[in-house]
């Protein structure tokens, strides 16, 4: 096993290049197909006892750009990358465990048996606990869109995770349930000139502790 890490390996190589996107061609386009491929790919990030608790609203046509972009701080983001994610987090909900599992027993992943040996300990540390509850919506979809950023990257697409938005106004405008938090805006597109290099970091002995 190799004591470092390289850029031999396209994975971190794609990791390690990424960027902020601050300018997109707005003449490009994404299919749909393409756009349920990257949604596909955000929804194999990891979740909370397997809850799957996200939606991912693609914002594509120009009418709805229009609705976002006033709502979310008048970015040119919005309009101009192909598609904007509107990221969503549901609150953790145990009682949707059995069906989650269902496909894991039937491929033979996990023994029947399991399935209340997660459902129960879910219950236990969610259902008498909103801010748990809304914390671990803000993680899946988190997860979720780091995911789809990654993937964005390695298909020669740029991506801009954003937060500035009006939080009440989209989930007004696009028809969110009570129980889904809009946890971040994911626009996603061709880039054109201009846009910055991968921005340098903080040195590993600042944010590292070896214990």
């Amino acid at each position: 096993m190799k004591n470092e890490i390289t850029l031999t390996n396209a994975v971190i190589e794609c990791i390690l290049s990424r960027t902020s996107v601050k300018y997109y061609d707005p003449a490009a386009t994404l299919s749909d197909d393409e756009i349920r491929q990257l949604v596909q790919i955000g929804t194999t990030a990891p979740t909370s006892f397997h809850l799957q608790n996200w939606r991912f609203i693609a914002v594509r046509t120009p009418e709805a750009k229009a609705r976002l972009r006033p709502i979310a701080w008048n970015q040119p983001s919005i309009t101009d990358a192909a598609v904007t994610f509107i990221v969503c987090g549901q609150l953790a909900d145990s009682s949707v465990i059995p069906d989650r599992l269902a496909p894991l027993v039937k491929a033979g992943v996990m023994p029947a048996a399991t399935v209340p040996e997660w459902e129960i300990p879910a219950r236990d540390m969610y259902m008498a606990f909103p801010q748990r509850q809304r914390d671990e919506a803000l993680r899946s979809a988190t997860f979720g869109a780091a995911a789809m950023i990654y993937a964005a990257r390695s298909l020669g697409l740029g991506s801009t995770p954003m937060i500035g938005f009006d939080a009440e106004a989209v989930h007004r405008e696009f028809g969110l349930g009570k129980h889904e938090i809009p946890a971040l805006l994911l626009a996603v597109g061709a880039v054109r000139s201009g846009n910055w290099a991968q921005k340098p970091r903080r040195p590993v002995a600042e944010v590292l502790d070896l214990v």
